[in-house]
């Protein structure tokens, strides 16, 4: 029998299939189309949560984040601060994309659901015609799971401790079935189309990271002990190029430990707090080098895809840093990392929709996309396009933006969707950023 969503039946995939049906519903879309992705779902939710839990450990018990009255959610109100609420939506999704006992590779956790073909724009999720199909599980999303639950489980815990047990039972058995199965590796490509692929062939990051939010919600030594036995324990994790994102996640495991790693050995967490020190420190010199300010000196100069997120994916590194130590050379340097996203860059622009004088507007999204369709709307206040891209991968860019300047490859246009997506891993931290820079004085 194939595999079902919940939404729809799915058809096969080379060898592998499976005889149950799965109720996939909740969770965030991904990005401009209806595509699901625990590894994307899995470090939006963990930064969302980080934003909660930097506001808690150093908000001054006055963070805004741990209000029941910050947004306009179904759950405000509740007794529970909006912003975890929001995190569980993700949570539970990610969660129901597990495989269920007494079948094969029973805890591993399913990569992706989305279309099996691609649909145009605009297109609203309720109308979408097409065959929805659940994919087959990887090591890497069964880790985003591990890992995402696990910080979960100890963010819940003083709201809802039954939720919290739920939270830390699944990530717990996820952290088993993917010692199991370490090499599950998701497929480049499946031989559909409709979603992206988001391949990933080293897992030794997502291992770590699993392990350290583990580690951190139990203390249990067993977790310690893997995350000594990793390669990333005391080896460099940051990049230049940007601090981590959905592939590359140990960079997000080591902030973590060196922020809230308190029953670490004394000395082990010196080692890790110095190390973030030291990149914060790096990306400060790289900074100095860049006209516009911005922290993020990509190879050869060539943007990459997302190079906004990759630039506050670094201001974390900074904002870490500060924390950590109240210098506040670490704070002016985020400031100014983030006057480039409000719109001091070449293009004179804005990437977050609602703020600064001028800013983007059509972000590529089915759903928010006036401008082929005026009975729909823009996307929302606080949405953030990719940005610069020097590789041309849509049609727009390679009409429009042939021998352009690294930062001047950027188009505000709905079908520019190299340059001008709008996801929740690329949000997410925009949210961390935005939070510690209300809550640093």
């Amino acid at each position: 029998m194939p595999c079902l969503s919940g939404e729809a039946a799915t058809t096969l995939f080379g060898d592998w299939s499976c005889s149950y049906q799965l109720d996939v519903s909740g969770g965030w879309y991904d990005a401009g189309d209806q595509g699901k992705y625990v590894v994307n779902g899995g470090i939006a939710v963990a930064q969302l949560l980080g934003t909660f839990e930097r506001g808690l450990a150093f908000g001054g018990g006055a963070s805004p984040v741990l209000s029941d009255s910050l947004s306009r959610i179904p759950e405000t109100g509740n007794g529970v601060p909006d912003l975890l609420d929001e995190a569980r939506w993700e949570l539970e999704f990610l969660m129901k994309m597990m495989v269920p006992d007494g079948q094969p590779l029973a805890g591993m956790v399913h990569h992706k659901m989305h279309d099996a073909e691609w649909t145009g724009v605009p297109m609203l999720p309720h109308l979408d015609p097409k065959l929805r199909v659940l994919h087959r599980p990887s090591t890497a999303a069964t880790l985003n799971l591990a890992a995402a639950a696990a910080q979960g489980a100890r963010l819940f815990s003083s709201y809802d401790a039954a939720f919290a047990d739920h939270l830390l039972a699944a990530s717990k058995k996820a952290w088993l079935a993917a010692a199991a199965n370490q090499v599950l590796y998701a497929p480049q490509s499946d031989g559909l189309q409709g979603g992206g692929d988001y391949f990933d062939d080293d897992i030794t990051d997502e291992t770590y990271w699993a392990a350290a939010e583990l580690y951190l919600t139990t203390g249990e030594a067993p977790y310690l002990t893997a995350l000594k036995a990793s390669p990333h324990w005391a080896g460099p994790v940051f990049s230049a190029i940007g601090a981590f994102d959905w592939r590359s996640t140990a960079g997000l495991a080591r902030l973590d430990l060196a922020l809230y790693g308190e029953t670490l050995p004394e000395e082990e967490r010196a080692m890790i707090r110095d190390s973030v020190i030291s990149a914060a420190r790096e990306f400060q010199a790289l900074q100095g080098r860049e006209p516009f300010g911005q922290i993020y000196r990509p190879n050869n100069n060539r943007y990459d895809w997302g190079s906004n997120q990759l630039i506050l994916q670094n201001m974390i590194v900074l904002s870490a840093a500060f924390d950590l130590t109240g210098e506040r050379s670490f704070l002016g340097a985020v400031r100014e990392s983030m006057d480039y996203i409000l719109g001091r860059n070449v293009m004179n622009l804005s990437y977050i929709t609602g703020y600064g004088a001028v800013w983007s507007k059509n972000q590529h999204s089915r759903w928010y996309a006036n401008q082929v369709d005026d009975s729909l709307p823009n996307p929302p206040v606080g949405s953030l396009a990719g940005g610069p891209n020097s590789t041309l991968v849509d049609d727009v860019a390679k009409a429009k933006l042939q021998g352009c300047a690294p930062q001047a490859c950027y188009i505000d246009d709905i079908m520019a969707w190299g340059t001008n997506e709008i996801t929740i891993n690329w949000n997410a931290p925009l949210v961390y950023i935005a939070s510690f820079l209300a809550d640093a004085r």
